[in-house]
C-alpha cells in the first residue's frame, strides 16, 4: 500500500529545495506508482553546474533523467 501522506511530504520537500536553489521553476511534480518514484520536470533546462547543485541539495536519492519537453527531468526515490 502506498503511503500518500509520506509522498505528499516528500513532494513538498522537493518543491522547497527546488524553489530555494532555482526559484519557482517546477513544470510537473508527481508520483509514478509504476516506477515507485517521484518524477520532476522543471520549466527550464539546467546546465551541468545547476544539475550538480540541485542533486546535492536534495535529501532523497535522485537521478538526472534527461531533458524533457519543458526542461530538465529528475527521478526521486522516496
Amino acid at each position: 500500500m502506498i503511503d500518500f501522506d509520506a509522498i505528499w511530504r516528500f513532494q513538498d520537500e522537493v518543491r522547497t529545495v527546488v524553489n530555494a536553489c532555482l526559484g519557482n521553476c517546477i513544470w510537473d511534480l508527481n508520483y509514478n506508482p509504476g516506477r515507485q518514484c517521484i518524477e520532476l520536470e522543471l520549466e527550464r533546462h539546467l546546465d551541468d553546474e545547476e544539475l550538480a547543485m540541485l542533486s546535492s541539495q536534495l535529501t532523497l536519492p535522485a537521478d538526472y533523467d534527461g531533458e524533457g519537453t519543458y526542461g530538465s527531468m529528475f527521478v526521486i526515490y522516496p
